[in-house]
């Protein structure tokens, strides 16, 4: 497990600031959401970690070490699945650990049985529904030899059956795994119902608006969206997200 410190992260495009001493800190074995207004920088905060660009200003550091800058640090899965379409499944979600030169095939065939993908290790992507594919794509995150993973909005695409799914699919393999995760998406309840902590991103140039510690215990079921408290603090999020000056009550 590992955990990640953003420190002062500053970063500008031409002559637009995109973020403004962004600061935070993902624990070990934690999982935090990132919300905030479309191109407030969310997906530029994860490029800068996974070192595909450097920040202007401040540093990243991951167990102590700082890997500003560094690539194969962490691991990435996009909106996109991005999986190789002229590889196997298995063959798909081996990568990282194929890169390092450590395959476990075995390991592999057990984590597609419980992201029910067994009888599909030798399918191809294109013969998979975008949910599997997106199973697919976090299974080879977990497999990766990197304790911290982002994800950007993996389930954006996916219609609200399939997503709700694939919400409670992640919880259970994550409980069982306990990486370190940070999580991109503009959905409020999504964000609500996966993470302990929830950062919100304010307008470029973007900084951390407010970082709220959520209530409710693990391990969750879809009961919790009809529950009060989780109403509440749907109200509460929607609010933080309308407004700059002060923390709604």
């Amino acid at each position: 497990m590992s955990e990640l410190i953003a420190e002062s992260i500053t970063k500008s495009f031409a002559d637009k600031q995109i973020l403004q001493n962004v600061s935070f800190t993902v624990k070990e074995g934690e999982f935090v959401a990132l919300l905030g207004p479309s191109g407030s920088g969310k997906s530029t905060i994860f490029h800068l970690i996974g070192g595909m660009s450097r920040p202007d200003e401040g540093t990243f550091s991951l167990d102590g070490k700082d890997i500003t800058g560094q690539r194969g640090m962490i691991s990435y899965t996009p909106q996109n699945p991005s999986l190789f379409p002229w590889r196997t499944i298995i063959q798909n979600v081996v990568l990282g650990a194929e890169i390092q030169k450590k395959p476990d095939y075995q390991t592999a065939q057990e984590m597609l049985e419980k992201a029910g993908l067994k009888g599909y290790e030798n399918a191809y992507p294109y013969q998979l529904s975008g949910g599997m594919q997106q199973r697919v794509a976090f299974v080879r995150a977990l497999l990766s030899p990197q304790d911290f993973i982002c994800l950007d909005e993996p389930f954006s695409a996916l219609d609200e059956f399939t997503r709700l799914e694939m919400q409670q699919w992640l919880l259970n393999i994550w409980q069982e795994n306990k990486k370190s995760i940070l999580f991109v998406t503009h959905n409020i309840e999504e964000a609500l119902y996966l993470a302990d902590r929830l950062l919100i991103l304010s307008n470029n140039p973007a900084t951390i608006k407010y970082d709220f510690s959520l209530p409710f215990v693990r391990p969750r079921d879809e009961n919790l969206f009809l529950t009060e408290e989780f109403l509440q603090w749907k109200r509460k999020i929607y609010q933080a997200l309308q407004e700059n000056n002060h923390i709604p009550s």
